[in-house]
């Protein structure tokens, strides 16, 4: 038996060693792996998402099976320091020797930290490993929590993709982050200067101050009276080129990375100019015995011996190597090509859509670039093409990424359509079909549109079928839209499946979840799931168990499963702060209640609006000011109107019997009645009504998911309308009902919508979907044709009587309240880089006015450029 050496388990390291234990079927290679972590390999890719509370066990890559396996020797926290060519043997920093008849480097990278003054401070960090991201995590504690009231702010130095997610990570740790970043705009790598600019304005509109075209020359420390000191709560103050000084409790250096090549080095192995151990087109080094891959390894066009070879940043590249070295171990012939370092990336960056793929930059001699830039609607795509616009190169996404999975695939194709049409609202969609079997629809994996087609007709019929034999979707996830596209393209029905980690649809885990007495995700998941859940059934559930009132949504574990909105029980706003709306049924407000509302904005400085559902907004708390507001808002008689929940928003009103002269029933206490009765009801999506005192439909009740007109004689029920990016108006399902049976049939309505809708639908798409429409809603609320009246009316009458405000249960439960402790400690210091200008009278967020702009497109006829 053979033995290979891999030197590194980080994410390439451990794809290598799946790739052989997935091909050596005949158990010829026993594979020894040294890490120099003492956690296995993790997703390094997902980092940020460790300060939303996933756990390092969650990040891992490994199997549990693995450590089982007698053909894999992992040994953690143990470092190669020699190699012995001649005898082909390792050694170790713990004294270990162990001998080898391949060795592979996949000793990945290191952050670069610019060797400025003062980059080895106490309170200065890079960005790379868990470890790295506990010693921020605990910076970050100090920092919020410490004697300074207010030091909540840090520097991230780099603005490329580990920056802004480091930047992000900032911001979830509770500091204000600064970016700089020494090239003229942020992630030059990736994106071109129309979407960099596009970029830069959409995170600072989140609060996060960015500074572009400017080094760092000195960090230096200094105390409150402003000498230097070493003091645990001194300052760092981080200067500039431009002679700005930046105050910060924490400084992140992101600014690149650097071959790990060392160990390459010290065996005599060529490195490339700009470091990386070269290596050929086979991924392996001058000495036949080993191989490098990953962000340790730069691939040469001349050979291992010479050139200056490339190195890439991005995991993609490194799994193709990967494939290719365990191809070659087993006997194989494969070599690495252009279509496999594939360099396209798409992410979510502090909430910002960004995508890049192919020829971003449009490098290719006589390359055409046809733009696209709407500064309203915030979003910027570019596609670069050949000189006789056949063949498109490459392309920019910002703001707006959702085409992404069809174009980034079409690389190197002919265009299938216009490129304008391509990339411009309201052009042409392209599906599956507009893809050649040749096109790489999966670039993490290297999985083309031939393979995913031979694996459907194979009989993958599911999205979690074509997973596990392709493993298309399995890393970054950004192709498995395209993945249900092209299972309906075969002609599959595509799974009513809320997620691979379920195979029921929301209806039916609603039904499980209310049978089986389920209250716990973790339960739910270890009983009828798989894995460890993600960012769509984890919502989805928490929703669910709301829905039957399993306690307060920050109970428990359920406190993990919500969004940003329920988190703090407040609306995120673009600069970074919080919206608060307080419960005012049907718009009726005493003068008592209004002079308390006005006091509080007046008190906190916030920006204070009349919605369109009849309530006030008040605009720009800080996190910490949250439950400072609520006590406010609460003591005096108000409680959470739920507008940051996918529950009741509002029952609009007109002013009724009470004050028009054409009303004919009491529309206001009608109003008030309903919003009393529904709120805190959590549903697959928001809700609104409105109820209307005569035909005249001054509260526009038929633009509501149920809405209420009076009559001469009673009540007129209209379901399934709503506003959003598809209208439409609500249908008329019973008339001239009396209040105590439209209150029931509304109970009904809803409590049937939340059981068998599906994931964020609204109620208009819901009737839709349903077979029979309609009739079919009104035979089973009306006329209990399923027989499952009693049991709608019982979940209803629950839901009534335990009704409890969110906001009131958190001051009430020192539990829930330490979520914005360590945010109340500096309650009256302003986040550093959140900005106000006054507008009117009220203060306004820096950089609000955006849709003053103009539209500006450009394209071929437009803009188009060599």
């Amino acid at each position: 038996m053979k033995t290979l050496v891999v030197v590194g388990h980080g994410m390439v390291g451990h794809r290598l060693v799946e790739a052989m234990r997935g091909r050596d079927t005949a158990g010829t290679w026993r594979i020894v792996v040294f890490g120099a972590e003492t956690r296995p390999a993790y997703d390094r890719v997902a980092l940020s998402s460790y300060f939303e509370g996933v756990g390092a066990d969650e990040l891992s890559l490994v199997d549990p099976e693995l450590h089982t396996d007698e053909l894999v020797e992992l040994r953690l926290g143990e470092q190669v320091e020699q190699v012995d060519t001649e005898t082909r043997v390792v050694r170790t920093d713990l004294g270990a020797s162990v001998g080898y008849d391949a060795l592979v480097l996949a000793t990945g990278s290191y952050p670069f930290v610019p060797p400025v003054p003062g980059h080895d401070l106490p309170g200065c960090f890079v960005y790379r490993t868990l470890d790295d991201l506990d010693a921020i995590k605990a910076a970050a504690a100090d920092a919020v929590t410490g004697d300074g009231a207010g030091r909540r702010s840090g520097v991230v130095i780099g603005g490329g993709l580990l920056g802004l997610e480091a930047a992000r990570a900032l911001r979830l740790l509770g500091l204000s982050p600064q970016v700089v970043e020494i090239a003229p705009r942020l992630m030059p790598v990736q994106v071109d200067e129309g979407g960099g600019a596009l970029l830069r304005r959409l995170v600072s509109e989140l609060g996060v101050a960015v500074r572009t075209g400017v080094a760092v020359q000195e960090i230096k420390v200094v105390s409150g009276n402003g000498r230097y000191s070493d003091q645990r709560h001194s300052r760092l103050i981080t200067r500039l080129s431009d002679g700005v000084e930046l105050d910060a409790d924490v400084v992140v250096f992101s600014a690149g990375i650097r071959p790990e090549d060392g160990l390459a080095r010290r065996i005599g192995l060529p490195v490339g100019e700009r470091g990386g151990v070269l290596v050929n087109e086979h991924c392996r080094t001058t000495d036949e015995r080993i191989y490098a891959i990953g962000e340790c390894a730069a691939i040469s066009t001349g050979g291992p011996a010479g050139g200056s070879g490339r190195t890439y940043g991005l995991v993609a590249p490194g799994y193709a190597m990967a494939e290719v070295v365990a191809d070659r171990l087993l006997g194989g012939s494969a070599t690495i090509t252009e279509v496999d370092l594939d360099t396209s990336t798409k992410l979510k960056l502090l909430g910002v859509d960004v995508a890049s793929f192919g020829d971003a930059q449009a490098s290719t001699e006589g390359a055409l670039e046809v733009v696209v830039n709407d500064p309203v609607a915030g979003t910027y795509s570019k596609l670069v093409v050949s000189d006789d616009a056949s063949t498109l190169l490459g392309g920019v996404l910002v703001g707006d990424a959702s085409r992404y999975a069809t174009l980034r695939p079409l690389v190197g194709s002919a265009l299938p359509a216009d490129p304008v049409a391509m990339i411009a609202p309201g052009g042409v969609e392209l599906g599956a079909d507009a893809l050649p079997d040749s096109a790489q629809v999966c670039s993490c994996n290297a999985v083309t549109k031939g393979t995913l087609r031979a694996a459907i007709g194979g009989g993958a019929h599911t999205v979690p079928a074509l997973k596990g034999c392709t493993r298309a979707g399995t890393s970054c996830g950004s192709c498995v839209p395209m993945l249900k596209t092209l299972l309906a393209s075969e002609g599959v029905e595509v799974s009513k499946a809320l997620c691979e980690h379920f195979s029921h649809s929301r209806a039916e885990l609603f039904e499980i979840v209310a049978s089986a007495g389920v209250r716990t995700f973790s339960e739910l998941i270890e009983r009828h799931g798989t894995g460890r859940g993600c960012d769509i059934c984890k919502p989805a559930v928490a929703s669910i168990l709301a829905s039957l009132g399993s306690g307060h949504i920050h109970d428990g574990e359920q406190a993990t499963l919500q969004d940003t909105n329920d988190h703090f029980l407040a609306n995120l706003q673009r600069n970074g702060t919080y919206s608060v709306v307080p419960r005012i049924p049907g718009g009726e407000v005493t003068p008592e209640g209004l002079i308390a509302i006005g006091e509080v904005a007046r008190d906190f400085g916030l920006y204070t609006k009349i919605t369109g559902g009849q309530r006030i907004d008040m605009f720009g708390a800080r996190v910490e000011q949250l439950p400072a507001i609520w006590r406010r808002l609460v003591d005096a008689g108000f409680e959470s109107g739920h507008a940051y929940g996918k529950a009741l928003r509002t029952v609009k009103s007109c002013v009724g019997t009470d004050w028009c002269r054409y009303g004919v029933q009491d529309s206001v206490g009608l109003a008030i009645a309903l919003e009393l009765r529904y709120r805190g009801l959590r549903s697959p999506h928001k809700l609104k009504s409105g109820v209307s005192g005569c035909a005249r439909e001054c509260a526009e009740a038929r633009s509501k998911d149920f809405g209420v007109i009076a009559t001469e004689t009673g009540w007129n029920l209209y379901v399934g309308g709503n506003g959003g990016f598809s209208p439409r108006h609500a249908e008329l399902l019973a008339s001239d009902l009396d209040t105590e049976t439209l209150v029931r049939t509304i109970d009904r309505f809803l409590m049937f919508y939340i059981r068998t809708a599906d994931r964020l639908q609204r109620t208009a798409p819901w009737i839709e979907a349903l077979e029979g429409g309609l009739d079919h809603l009104g035979e089973v609320i009306m006329d209990d044709s399923l027989g499952i009246c009693a049991d709608l009316d019982a979940a209803m009458a629950k839901h009534v009587s335990g009704y409890s405000d969110e906001w009131r249960g958190v001051l009430e439960d020192p539990a829930k309240l330490a979520r914005f402790t360590s945010f109340v400690n500096a309650p009256d210091t302003p986040d550093p880089t959140i900005e106000f200008v006054d507008r009117r009278g009220q203060r306004v967020p820096v950089g609000h006015d955006r849709g003053s702009q103009p539209v500006l497109i450009a394209g071929p006829s437009l803009q188009v450029a060599r």
